[in-house]
């Protein structure tokens, strides 16, 4: 039997056994693979991860992603130009697209319409002639276009058949193809808020931010204003500033007009928020320290104090930005934003206006669903970078 080794004597200096092999600290920790994983990951990618859990704000953000990617080829993916004319289609409602014809597979189709003019309440009616099968075209020939106004080209994503129709949103009073109106309208209408949001993300960061850290009369005199403008109702407020704007001015300097506008009425929130972040941030050791090697104060802003809740400020940005669309919308709606020849989904929107079209016509309230989805979209994305801001709860 093995003998235990002998105890030192009393008084004898212990031994000492120093290991030759480096120093491992995941080995000292013994961290699984996982454990491991999560350790040396960054705080982007532990956000990314977090992110990723909110299943509703990542399907939001690929529903966004989409969006804003189609805007860059509008003109390709509306089956009509923006201006064309079905004059034989007024007020044609939507066709509905099949696959197939007596049991057959046909592929996408539409069945042609013979329109009847009822001279009682001179309201057009279409029939469906299931006899004229109209197949759909793909990345085919169609109305001509200038690809943001630069370029010439004919190429659609979908096409109708040769001499046949394809209104799968209706048309309106003047024969246009409402879904292709509503295609380059996105353009408008998704744009208006990025442009507008950098509008305001610029003047509530560096106005709330001088605030914050300065503090004193700048912060009351900046704290009144903002109560001030929260104070005055907004739509007499949008419709006093788009008065403002001359009528002579192009539908260019208008739209800019606009972006400005709902840039001047939204930093106010975002202007406080960064106030009180900054607030508690100026006691930190670290600006203190930034102040003592002589750094500037929009230096310490910009390159220590906000960037410490950029991720915060993303968040804010991304609620914000559905309240510009609804902004636009309404003051297009009421005549008082974009004009023509410029489409947004507000001023397709006037083209419901009056009840009696609605009740005839409910297709022209159309336009409003993709309003609907994208501010559903910009709230559930809101929600998930916000919880995705602070990986550590």
């Amino acid at each position: 039997m093995k003998q235990d080794s002998p105890l030192p004597a009393p008084g004898a200096p212990l031994q000492h056994y120093i290991s030759g092999a480096p120093f491992d600290l995941q080995s000292v920790e013994a961290m699984t693979p996982e454990q491991s994983k999560v350790f040396q990951a960054s705080q982007l990618r532990l956000m990314w991860w977090k992110f990723r859990k909110h299943r509703l704000a990542l399907i939001s953000g690929i529903f966004l992603a989409v969006l804003y990617s189609g805007i860059l080829i509008c003109e390709f993916l509306a089956p009509y130009n923006l201006h064309s004319r079905n004059m034989d289609y007024i007020y044609a409602p939507p066709q509905h697209v099949h696959l197939f014809h007596n049991g057959e597979f046909v592929g996408p189709f539409v069945y042609g319409r013979q329109m009847t003019l009822d001279m009682d309440t001179l309201k057009r009616n279409y029939i469906e002639n299931h006899d004229d099968v109209q197949r759909l075209r793909f990345f085919c020939q169609g109305d001509t276009y200038r690809f943001w106004g630069l370029i010439e080209g004919d190429r659609h994503f979908v096409c109708p058949a040769e001499n046949g129709q394809l209104f799968l949103a209706g048309t309106d009073r003047l024969g246009r193809d409402v879904l292709s109106r509503m295609i380059y309208g996105a353009r408008i209408s998704l744009t208006i808020g990025l442009v507008g949001i950098s509008f305001s993300f610029l003047l509530g960061i560096v106005i709330g931010g001088l605030a914050g850290y300065h503090g004193g009369i700048f912060d009351l005199i900046v704290q009144r204003l903002i109560e001030v403008l929260q104070s005055i109702p907004s739509i007499p407020l949008w419709l006093a500033l788009a008065a403002i704007m001359p009528i002579t001015w192009s539908p260019i300097l208008i739209y800019f007009g606009i972006t400005v506008i709902l840039g001047l009425l939204d930093w106010t929130g975002l202007a406080r928020a960064v106030r009180s972040k900054l607030l508690a941030l100026r006691e930190e050791d670290y600006v203190l320290a930034a102040q003592l090697m002589g750094a500037g104060s929009s230096r310490i802003i910009r390159r220590h104090l906000i960037p410490g809740f950029m991720s915060h400020l993303i968040a804010t940005a991304t609620l914000s930005i559905p309240g510009m669309i609804l902004g636009e919308t309404a003051l297009s709606f009421l005549g008082l934003g974009l004009r023509a020849p410029i489409t947004s989904w507000g001023i397709l929107l006037t083209e419901a206006r009056s009840v009696s079209v609605i009740a005839f016509y409910p297709w022209l309230l159309l336009p409003m669903l993709p309003v609907i989805l994208v501010i559903m979209a910009f709230n559930f994305l809101g929600d998930g970078l916000r919880d995705a801001a602070d990986p550590y709860k």
